[in-house]
């Protein structure tokens, strides 16, 4: 189950409008420090340019929402920004776009389009993606059945009815110890056929559970 959306990795990307330079910087975040330490660091190295517009959401449900417009006009840019990530559902991330001033006044309007739209590209950039629930088991089996296991994980973890893990790592020693990974409302079924499979010689080291990014 898909509990909440934020991103892959820092990314930045960038656009030219009306002459205006617009460069966005995104990073994943898990907390209010982290972010206040990338804004820092971004308004660092742009300290030249003439807006360093941060936007901030942290927070499974997003709790923390806060943005600057860093000289703009009033509700032009750190706040869209922030209206867009709610919008969309995404969290932990924070976001800064700089601008370095072509000139050219883009109006109230043009403001907004430009900050949001150059967030989008950042974003792009930085790949969105859903947070997950996931459970992590590792299981030592002998190694004749590993091929059994190999052959019946699969590439993704499935939804619904769907009896598919995945396989992490791989350990070999006087046993085969895999890292095997499911959907937590599987992890009960899997258990059960760890033990089918392996005619109940099969030992569950340890059970965990994960969010992943997927």
């Amino acid at each position: 189950m898909e509990l909440y959306k934020t991103v892959k990795k820092e990314a930045e990307a960038q656009q030219t409008i009306e002459r205006s330079r617009f460069i966005a910087h995104v990073k994943p975040v898990s907390t209010r420090e982290e972010a206040d330490a990338f804004i820092a660091e971004i308004k660092g190295r742009y300290k030249d340019a003439i807006h360093n517009v941060p936007a901030m959401v942290i927070g499974d449900k997003s709790q923390v929402q806060w943005a600057s417009d860093d000289g703009e006009p009033q509700g032009t840019s750190g706040a869209p920004m922030v209206q867009m990530l709610v919008k969309e559902g995404i969290t932990n991330v924070v976001i800064v776009v700089t601008r370095y001033f072509g000139g050219i006044k883009l109006g109230t309007g043009g403001l907004v389009r430009a900050y949001t739209g150059s967030a989008k590209l950042g974003l792009e950039a930085a790949q969105v993606c859903g947070v997950h629930e996931i459970c992590s088991m590792d299981v030592s089996i002998e190694y004749k059945f590993l091929a059994k296991f190999q052959s019946m994980s699969s590439d993704n973890i499935g939804n619904g009815d769907d009896l598919r893990f995945v396989i992490g790592n791989i350990q070999y020693s006087d046993k085969v110890i895999l890292n095997i990974m499911a959907a937590p409302e599987k992890e009960e079924s899997i258990v059960s056929l760890i033990g089918n499979v392996t005619s109940g010689t099969g030992e569950i080291l340890q059970r965990r559970i994960l969010l992943e990014k997927i």
